[in-house]
């Protein structure tokens, strides 16, 4: 990762924020349009990408529609902010062939200089925080649209405290000793981060804090991907760990197994470094906005994770 990650302009009410699914395909219609409600409701003008109800098998329409949708979003110099309308799986097809500084387009290269833009979202969306992030620019982990008016009133005020220039509050959770550690903070879904592993996307991983989280993994397949990163020594450089929710990760009924806790402290706890379980952010559940490439301290000894 670069050592320094720059956060895109603060957003106010009034911006032009475009919607975006590059990823799975649009199912929960009952969730996305009071999503777009509260952004609308904060004084923000939304436009629709032309493919964010289009349908190709599980994909939210081709990979050339869902890359259009992007990039029509990236390259727009009137555009402050991209919001993602599910995860799902797909993001990773559309980052083969992408570059966050060269359009694929040429009638989207409108000339002059362009300012960087916040991407939120979180689950699939990983590979594309992950991109962004290596070429120096945060995005935020965060609920997408389909999710996040289920979020209580303090998560959501907390992601446009920070989307708007403030600060944001510490997380407190399970400290698992291991003392303080100040690190830049690399948050994402443990399965798409783990196909990012040896690839061009996947980030330098030194001196970063990773964030995890998951759901609908048995333990087994937890344990599958933590066996994968030791074996590649992908936690060399790693300053600190922070779980999030692994939910609906129970074994199958009737089959011998370990539970997914007893699978992270099997795979994790040996590392010696800080880490903290049981943070408030993942799916099925309260997702705290957590910004990508800021610089972070996180106390395994005190369970929390502080800006």
């Amino acid at each position: 990762m670069k050592s320094k990650i720059k956060l895109p302009p603060p957003l106010k009410p009034g911006d032009l924020l475009r919607v975006v699914a590059p990823s799975g395909a649009l199912r929960e219609l009952e969730g996305f349009e009071p999503g777009l409600e509260i952004w609308r409701s904060r004084g923000y003008r939304l436009e629709l990408g032309s493919y964010y109800h289009a349908s190709y098998g599980y994909l939210a329409g081709t990979d050339p529609q869902r890359r259009e949708d992007l990039a029509a979003a990236w390259y727009d110099p009137e555009c402050k902010g991209i919001l993602c309308v599910r995860g799902g799986y797909g993001s990773a097809r559309l980052l083969e062939n992408w570059s966050w500084s060269n359009p694929p387009q040429p009638h989207l290269n409108k000339g002059g200089s362009m300012e960087i833009k916040w991407l939120i979202g979180f689950s699939d969306v990983t590979g594309l925080l992950w991109s962004l992030a290596n070429v120096g620019v945060a995005g935020v982990h965060a609920p997408v649209l389909t999710t996040l008016a289920s979020e209580p009133v303090w998560s959501i005020e907390r992601l446009f405290t920070f989307l708007e220039g403030g600060s944001l509050a510490p997380l407190a959770g399970n400290g698992w000793g291991g003392g303080k550690v100040r690190g830049m903070l690399l948050p994402g879904n443990l399965t798409v981060a783990t196909s990012l592993l040896g690839t061009k996307l996947q980030p330098c991983f030194d001196g970063v804090i990773l964030a995890l989280e998951d759901v609908t993994e048995y333990p087994y397949r937890i344990d599958r991907m933590l066996t994968q990163w030791r074996m590649m020594g992908a936690f060399a450089g790693v300053k600190g760990i922070a779980l999030g929710r692994f939910s609906r990760c129970e074994p199958a009924p009737g089959i011998p197994s370990f539970t997914v806790e007893e699978v992270l402290r099997d795979r994790l706890s040996d590392l010696s470094i800080p880490i903290v379980s049981d943070l408030p952010f993942g799916h099925d559940g309260v997702n705290a906005a957590l910004p990508v490439g800021q610089l972070v301290e996180l106390d395994g000894d005190q369970g929390v994770l502080s800006w």
